[in-house]
């Protein structure tokens, strides 16, 4: 099922990682699941030509066509990637928390337009009485984003332990930038504010939010939300500013109040299986996954903790949940088209060009929608 979970010392004369680096076409001459020839003809050209370290996964509605991994989790063990393997999610986090938002706006738990001073009295009123769940979300508050500009000054704010309203007080309670609704500015802030919020409303903490209401709906097995580091996930893939010519380690720890800003891991098959549950009408209702996913900010695409675009596939347009994630080392990318529900996710733990990830996965929708083209002969290894 997975290339490289056969790359374990077979008696090739393997001598460890720095071996596969060598001669990375192996990392994809070994079976995996791939009833879309094209979509593997694909992804093994890309990770011979790019020493792609990562896991990519396509498939349609709730069957996976392709899945395979490419390279290590663990430089130093070797290792080796799985589909199974934990990721972290980077700004997908943010949609992970807008779905639990709206399961709670579902629930009459919460109302997206009332001002955010109803939840947080303690709050400064000015702002309070403007703002809503929906201009946080979507990143049209005005809130400005003090937390990031904190970490820039001290990294060591990574570190912090704050309860809800400590940290809103420091980074998330500055003079709005603008009018609440009349612009748009990616400001980790709101997260802290929408954190505080659902934890109040609820009585209950984010993490057991998250396993109650996505987790163990969906049988995840290996997703969840981390504090601190990652590399305390059972089974996490390790990051990395580089592996060759010698590892050099990446990581970027997250406080518990940035959980919904960047807190979320995931593996390929788990994050395949939230975007089928979420779509497939499991999570939500058909009214608030519209909601969810409409258009807030047209001009950066984007809807609530997500993004809506139409690109063409196969001559054909289609309109698209899209969100890209990055923290530190990772790289998470998470497509699905909206009418038929083709579905393209890339991971990544080397800090690779996020640039050249989307290409991939527009090459791959691509693909999944055609059979297999003539230059798939390039996913043989060469002699």
């Amino acid at each position: 099922m997975n290339g490289s979970s056969k790359l374990r010392k077979r008696k090739h004369g393997w001598a460890g990682w720095r071996w596969i680096l060598a001669a990375p076409f192996l990392l994809a001459a070994f079976p995996a699941l791939a009833d879309c020839a094209a979509c593997a003809a694909t992804a093994r050209r890309f990770a011979v030509d790019q020493h792609f370290n990562g896991v990519i996964l396509v498939g349609h509605g709730s069957q996976v066509d392709y899945v395979e991994s490419f390279g290590v989790a663990d430089a130093q063990t070797q290792r080796p990637l799985t589909a199974d393997t934990p990721f972290e999610s980077g700004s997908i986090s943010k949609w992970i928390a807008s779905m639990l938002v709206m399961r709670l706006v579902q629930q009459g738990e919460l109302a997206l337009d009332r001002p955010i001073s109803t939840y947080l009295p303690d709050y400064r009123r000015d702002n309070g009485n403007k703002l809503t769940l929906r201009h946080l979300l979507s990143h049209a508050s005005g809130v400005p984003n003090e937390i990031d500009e904190a970490i820039k000054r001290d990294p060591s704010v990574r570190l912090l332990s704050l309860d809800n309203a400590e940290a809103v007080r420091r980074y998330a309670s500055g003079d709005l930038r603008f009018a609440p609704g009349t612009d748009w500015d990616y400001s980790h802030a709101n997260w802290l504010l929408v954190k505080a919020i659902v934890e109040k409303v609820t009585g209950r903490s984010y993490v057991s939010l998250v396993d109650g209401y996505l987790v163990q709906p969906l049988a995840l097995r290996h997703s969840g939300v981390y504090t601190g580091s990652s590399s305390k996930v059972p089974g996490m893939a390790l990051g990395y500013r580089q592996l060759a010519p010698h590892p050099i380690a990446l990581d970027k720890p997250s406080p518990d109040f940035m959980a919904l800003a960047g807190g979320y891991y995931a593996s390929a098959n788990d994050l395949f299986a939230l975007m089928d549950g979420l779509f497939g009408g499991r999570l939500l209702s058909p009214e608030s996954t519209r909601t969810l996913m409409s258009v807030e900010r047209s001009p950066q695409h984007y809807a609530l903790g997500g993004r809506t675009k139409t690109l063409s596939f196969a001559g054909v347009e289609h309109p698209v949940a899209w969100e890209y994630g990055s923290n530190g080392a990772f790289r998470a990318l998470a497509w699905r088209t909206l009418d038929d529900g083709h579905s393209v996710i890339v991971l990544n733990n080397t800090s690779f060009d996020h640039l050249k990830i989307g290409e991939l996965a527009t090459t791959l929708m691509e693909a999944s929608y055609g059979p297999a083209p003539a230059a798939s002969a390039l996913s043989r290894p060469k002699n």
